[in-house]
């Protein structure tokens, strides 16, 4: 098509309103400087200097990493596609696509949760011929095989169904969930039928888990779990590899006679002795085994629990790769994470609004979001190493594997493909595939991908592309947080961190743009000295802030309104409630203190040799008593975790402080003039640790901290309060 008559597949929007925000950060800036002047201006000689040079230091590294974040904040842009013209141009030559589930534990995932993922991929609206589905597991469960079974059986009703009303979202359990009265009589009956053949499925795959084995007439019926003879345990066992919908074999067809796509189960070889690199090492076999079966041109990985919310997801995604001007040089297109079962103040902050609706959209702006381990879309040329090159042209008419040999015989033969040696002596987790080495492969490998010279894009649909399950206790957001960001500061200390890595291979943007993430567990530090430092100091009646009379008050008032106000506009903008913002200050406060102090620790541990890199899977089930209260928005405890003892230690320390101050306001309201800041930020820090005190005094139902625990951190707090009292030296 020539220039002239170009119609893009995709349109880019830059936001409006930049110039503002720009002015408004230049302001922001201007007052943090004045902090800084104040501070170093102002040092004492006596009493409080070391609280002083230790707040010094800590809003030294607030003002420098809030100039790092500022970088996603500068140039954002937004993306839509135009998927009719695709469907004009090259609807007879849509590549083929494969989709990859990783699923690792049958207890934490269940496998009825895993099949719905599968069969909401499965429908998706795209040739089906073209579609090959993969589920990699990792724990070699015959249970998650056999619910994959079912599921295969189940397609054949399932898919047509969805194709001919068009249905949204194409899981089964949710849309079932979700479907009210239907006034289409026809639809009505075949929803019954369908409905109640999930219900027959769901009822066995239940059945099967619960009871731990596999009905004997299926064992006997199919020849695949003869793969299981010989297993031995989850990590030590063979490869174990069925093709359980064949794609090559004509008689693959659903009940209406349409084809199906290839569904594919892998579980890769195990060895105790042999690393097995996590997510990565299956995401690899998975890349490799693919290739021989369906080698589909585009590659899109979800996590077991990030359904399909969107049937014309694939679609949006092409709109970028076969765009005839720009997409040449895109490798890959990332979606957001969403979650269906975030409550509607989003108690722990998992929704990741921030960073989905106003940060990611910024680094789009620079070159390309990261690469976040679910909901993206790669070429698999890019996956497999290949380096940027102007004169690049994507094949989209690849070859289909050619092969006489039956499903069997294919699948015995790739065996090798997953085993533990296969990837001895070969390029496997360095320069190709997912990279090895670290708990977020995903960042690290997207990194890579785009200092080869290629681009990303960060797509953000109204109807949300794919919707997971959100932690629903605190321990459990803190668990993640520690991996996500333990993982992070891995990368910013390893030679692909892209302080140096990135240097001249992609923009200045960018780089600050992951050092953001990057950065996360040095925040632990500075927001300790912030949490503990003005409210021992306030006990003793050391102030360590400018009085409300003085002018230099007002840098501290104004970065203060400043910058939660524009945390409050950027929350409230991308839809969330007040009562939301105010929970994500609190998780922000309790990630600080504890999820990033204890993945700095432990990296600093590791590079010293003292520990291993380990990944930690969140649970995408709760009890039913769990639930009730996670959905009345009530904070779950339940436990003695040392994350629990470091928030209550905390909470209670400023408790103790704020007791202790407003005696003193009582017989002294000059305390009041002189010490305002302090007290603000202690009465702040007391209205955020609310639920920490109700857990702790309060509460009487299971969710409420452990009497022990409670104990212990009344106990260390005094210890606090009483050595800052009889050994004042420590306050000087």
């Amino acid at each position: 098509m020539g220039s002239e008559g170009y119609a893009p597949l995709f349109e880019t929007r830059r936001a409006k309103g930049r110039f503002l925000y720009r002015m408004f950060a230049a302001s922001m800036f201007l007052g943090i400087c004045l902090i800084w002047a104040y501070r170093v201006i102002h040092i004492p000689t006596e009493d409080g200097r070391w609280g002083w040079i230790g707040l010094l230091l800590a809003e030294l590294w607030f003002g420098l990493y809030w100039l790092v974040t500022q970088a996603s904040r500068w140039n954002p842009i937004y993306r839509s596609t135009f998927k009719d013209r695709l469907s004009q141009r090259y609807e007879k030559d849509l590549p083929a696509v494969d989709i990859f589930v990783c699923t690792a534990d049958p207890v934490i995932e269940p496998p009825i949760m895993v099949v719905n993922t599968v069969l909401s991929v499965m429908a998706y609206d795209y040739p089906q011929e073209k579609l090959g589905v993969y589920l990699s597991d990792d724990a070699g469960s015959e249970l998650t095989f056999y619910a994959l079974l079912e599921a295969s059986h189940f397609s054949k009703h399932w898919i047509p169904y969805c194709k001919k009303f068009k249905i949204e979202p194409r899981s089964p359990a949710v849309y079932f969930s979700l479907t009210s009265h239907l006034h289409d009589a026809d639809q009505a009956k075949e929803l019954e039928l369908i409905q109640k053949l999930y219900e027959e499925m769901k009822d066995r795959i239940e059945t099967a888990t619960k009871l731990g084995r596999i009905p004997e007439e299926v064992l006997m019926e199919q020849k695949g779990f003869s793969q299981w003879d010989s297993f031995s345990s989850r990590h030590d066992h063979d490869t174990i590899l069925q093709i359980l919908i064949d794609g090559r074999d004509p008689n693959a067809m659903d009940v209406e006679g349409s084809k199906l796509p290839t569904l594919v189960y892998l579980a890769r070889e195990k060895r105790p002795k042999h690393p097995h690199n996590f997510k990565a090492g299956a995401m690899n076999a998975l890349i490799r085994v693919s290739s021989k079966i369906s080698n589909g041109a585009i590659i899109l990985n979800v996590d077991c629990d990030m359904y399909s919310n969107n049937s014309h997801s694939i679609r949006d995604a092409l709109c970028f790769f076969m765009d005839e001007e720009k997409g040449q040089e895109i490798a890959f297109v990332q979606y957001p994470q969403n979650f269906q079962n975030i409550t509607k103040n989003e108690l722990y902050s998992s929704s990741l609004r921030v960073i989905s609706e106003v940060e990611f959209h910024g680094l789009d702006g620079y070159g390309g979001p990261m690469y976040i381990g679910t909901g993206c879309f790669h070429r698999r040329d890019t996956l497999c190493g290949r380096k940027f090159s102007k004169d690049y042209r994507n094949e989209w008419k690849r070859e289909s594997i050619k092969t006489e040999e039956s499903a069997h015989e294919l699948q015995e033969s790739l065996k090798n493909l997953a085993s533990c040696r296969y990837e001895g002596d070969t390029q496997w987790g360095n320069e190709m595939g997912l990279k090895y080495g670290c708990p977020v492969e995903d960042v690290i490998t997207g990194l890579s991908i785009q200092c080869l010279g290629w681009k990303s894009v960060y797509l953000n649909p109204a109807q949300k592309a794919f919707l997971g399950v959100a932690p629903t206790t605190l321990e459990q957001t803190l668990v993640q947080h520690k991996r996500w960001s333990e993982g992070d500061l891995q990368i910013l200390l390893s030679k692909y961190s892209p302080a140096w890595y990135g240097l001249g291979r992609i923009s200045p943007g960018l780089i600050l743009g992951y050092c953001t993430y990057c950065l996360w567990p040095l925040n632990s530090l500075a927001t300790l000295s912030y949490c503990i430092v003005p409210s021992l100091y306030l006990l003793h009646g050391i102030p360590l802030f400018p009085q409300v009379s003085s002018p230099w008050f007002l840098p501290f008032a104004y970065v203060i309104l400043a910058k939660y106000s524009g945390s409050l506009a950027e929350f409230l903008w991308s839809g969330g409630t007040l009562l939301g913002w105010w929970n994500d200050q609190r998780i922000w406060l309790f990630k600080r203190t504890t999820s990033y102090l204890f993945a700095f620790m432990d990296t600093i541990l590791r590079l010293l040799g003292f520990s291993e890199t380990s990944f930690i899977l969140t649970a995408k089930v709760a009890d039913e008593d769990v639930s009730q209260r996670y959905e009345g928005e009530m904070m779950e405890f339940g436990g003695s975790s040392p994350m629990f003892t470091i928030l209550a230690t905390l909470a209670m320390l400023n408790l103790f402080c704020v007791v202790g101050v407003v005696k003193k306001v009582g017989l002294d309201m000059e305390v009041y003039k002189t010490m305002a800041l302090q007290i603000l930020l202690a009465v702040v820090l007391l209205l955020i640790n609310g639920p920490l005190y109700q857990g702790l005094f309060l509460r009487k139902d299971n969710g409420k901290m452990p009497w022990s625990l409670t104990v212990k951190s009344v106990l260390l707090a005094l210890v606090a309060c009483a050595c800052s009292t009889y050994f004042p030296f420590l306050l000087s």
